[in-house]
């Protein structure tokens, strides 16, 4: 894994051996380049580590992801403010499993750094609220039942929001 800024001068690098190329009239060397370079600006936006993760969340491989996410050192140096959130985000679900005080620090970071998908950002509220209502802080679940009712735009939560919202009049 490359640090963010290395993947931009990679590009560069490449984009400037493409120029060459195309240059010197060798224009499919020239376009092959371009698209390497492609790849490297994509995976300045989209972090490889995180999409491994994910597709390994996905298959419930939950000690296959973290061992995804833990070859990232220094998630500050090596990624951007939203791969950052994510980054959390997905620290967050893996520990909601196990301790969800610390679950809870995880998914306000993700929070506070941003998350680039509005659904995403609503799981995580809805996430929050699970783990306030927990522990016993009503006012604090509602208002983040809210904030992920606005959020889920295309009502995937829905159901989730309604459960929700009936455990929390028996407390």
């Amino acid at each position: 894994m490359f640090n963010k800024n290395i993947k931009l001068v990679l590009a560069g690098l490449v984009v400037a051996a493409a120029v060459w190329q195309f240059i010197e009239g060798y224009i499919g060397n020239g376009i092959m380049l371009i698209l390497l370079a492609g790849i490297f600006v994509f995976l300045y936006f989209k972090n490889e580590i995180i999409l491994l993760a994910f597709l390994r969340l996905r298959k419930q491989d939950f000690p296959g992801a973290k061992k995804w996410l833990d070859k990232i050192k220094n998630p500050e140096g090596a990624l951007t403010r939203k791969q950052q959130g994510y980054y959390w985000y997905l620290h967050g679900l893996m520990v909601s499993q196990t301790n969800i005080t610390q679950a809870e620090k995880h998914f306000k970071k993700a929070i506070k750094l941003g998350l680039a998908m509005d659904h995403d950002l609503a799981m995580a509220k809805l996430n929050l609220a699970g783990i306030a209502m927990t522990k016993r802080r009503k006012r604090e679940a509602t208002n983040l039942l809210a904030e992920a009712k606005k959020l889920d735009k295309h009502g995937m939560l829905t159901d989730q929001i309604r459960m929700m919202k009936q455990q929390m009049k028996k407390i």
